[in-house]
C-alpha cells in the first residue's frame, strides 16, 4: 500500500482516538501524549517503504526518532502521562468559552488540527521517497544543523526542570525563570523545537527543491505564535514583573538581552 494511505488511515486513526477519548475522560490534553510519538510512525512509514535503503530517509528517521525519545522523556517527567496530566492553558480555555464552544474547539481544534500539522511536519519524508537520491554534503548540513537544535531544546528543558525543581524547593531566586538559555529568549524551547521541523522540511528541499510539503514547518510556527501569545498572556497575568522580561528578552529567537529596567 502506498506509503502516504498508510499515513493517513493512521492520522484518522489517532485524530477519532484522540477526540472520543478526550470526551469520555473530560480531559484534553490526549493529542499532546502523543505529540512525540505518531511523528516517528509516520516517518518510519515512509522510511520502511523505501526498504530502509534509502540513507536520507534513514537518517531522518533515526534523528526524529531521537526528537521523538527525547520529548516523551521530557514530557512524562512533568507527569504529561500521569491523571490529571492536562496542559493547564486548556482549564483557563474552558472558563472563557460556553461548554458547547470548547467542545468545538476540543473537536476541530485541538484534535483536528493538531493531528493534522503531526501529519504534515512529516511530509518532506514523502518528499524524500519520491525523490530518492544519495546521500550527499546537503543532507549532512542539515543532519548537524539538526543535531545542534537537539542539543539546544535539550538544554533549555533541563534549565526549566531544574528551575521549577528549585522552586517547588522554595530555593529558586526569580518567579518564573530568566537564566540561562531564558536571558536569551523567553522559550527557547519553543525555538529550537521549530527549528528541528524546519531542518526536516530542509531535508526534503535537499532531496526534491522546494515542495509543497514545506506546509507542515509554517503551520506548526503559526501553531507556535499563538501558543506563545495565549501562554504569556497567562503568565503575566500571574506575574506583573513579566511586562520587563518581556520588554528585555526575545520572545522567541535568542537574541542579545536589553538592559534592566531602571528602578526608581
Amino acid at each position: 500500500m502506498d506509503a502516504l494511505r498508510v499515513c493517513l488511515y493512521v492520522f484518522a486513526g489517532v485524530t477519532i482516538g484522540t477526540w472520543l477519548v478526550s470526551v469520555l475522560t473530560r480531559e484534553y490534553s490526549w493529542v499532546d501524549r502523543i505529540w512525540s510519538i505518531v511523528p516517528v510512525a509516520y516517518v518510519g512509514i515512509f522510511a520502511g517503504a523505501a526498504g530502509f535503503a534509502d540513507a536520507r530517509l534513514d537518517v531522518l528517521f533515526a534523528l526524529v526518532t531521537l526528537w521523538g525519545a527525547r520529548l516523551t522523556f521530557n514530557f512524562a517527567r512533568k507527569g504529561g502521562y500521569a491523571p490529571g496530566g492536562e496542559d493547564y492553558r486548556w482549564a483557563v480555555l474552558r472558563e472563557r468559552m460556553a461548554p458547547w464552544q470548547f467542545q468545538l474547539f476540543n473537536f476541530f481544534f485541538i484534535s483536528l488540527y493538531q493531528n493534522a500539522i503531526l501529519l504534515l511536519i512529516t511530509l518532506p519524508a514523502y518528499t524524500a521517497l519520491e525523490h530518492p537520491g544519495s546521500f550527499g554534503v546537503g543532507d549532512v548540513v542539515v543532519a548537524v544543523v539538526f543535531a545542534a537544535f537537539l542539543v539546544g531544546e535539550t538544554v533549555a528543558d533541563q534549565q526549566q526542570w531544574e528551575f521549577h525543581r528549585e522552586k517547588r524547593a522554595g530555593r529558586a531566586p526569580t518567579r518564573f525563570l530568566q537564566a540561562g538559555l531564558f536571558r536569551y529568549s523567553r522559550h527557547p524551547n519553543f525555538f529550537f523545537e521549530q527549528a528541528q521541523w524546519w531542518a526536516v522540511a530542509a531535508f526534503g528541499v535537499v532531496a526534491g527543491g522546494l515542495q509543497w510539503t514545506v506546509v507542515g514547518a509554517v503551520l506548526l510556527t503559526l501553531l507556535f505564535v499563538g501558543s506563545t501569545r495565549f501562554t504569556e498572556s497567562i503568565t503575566k497575568s500571574r506575574y506583573p514583573e513579566y511586562a520587563d522580561y518581556q520588554r528585555r528578552t526575545s520572545a522567541v529567537v535568542p537574541w542579545r538581552p536589553g538592559r534592566e529596567p531602571v528602578r526608581g
